[in-house]
């Protein structure tokens, strides 16, 4: 569906939400959920197949994620680095709040 990169910054391999998703033709061209982290807080996820993106697939499915954490009383949050990310989380609502630094011992 996508490439490694973008693979690993969405994560929906850890999800524990249901997985919500968008298919063109069978095929899954959008997808998103939840892991579910520790003090109720819902860790969102997204990915688009580069074929499918700037139709706003991220968004749709986006916000059904969004709006099941809310429904089981969870709080979402949006980690979003690349440019796209932010937008969509702009467009749900999600608010900056800081920045994340990540730092790899070898």
């Amino acid at each position: 569906m996508a490439g490694h990169e973008d693979a690993g910054e969405a994560d929906l391999e850890e999800i524990t939400s249901p997985a919500f998703v968008v298919r063109e033709h069978g095929r899954v061209v959008a997808a998103a959920g939840y892991r579910a982290w520790p003090r109720r807080t819902a860790h969102v996820g997204v990915l688009t197949a580069p074929q499918a993106r700037g139709r706003g697939l991220a968004q749709v499915t986006g916000s059904a994620a969004v709006a099941h954490a809310l429904a089981v009383g969870l709080l979402p949050q949006w980690r979003a680095r690349p440019p796209a990310s932010r937008r969509v989380a702009a467009a749900l609502g999600f608010e900056e709040l800081g920045s994340q630094l990540s730092v790899e011992i070898a």
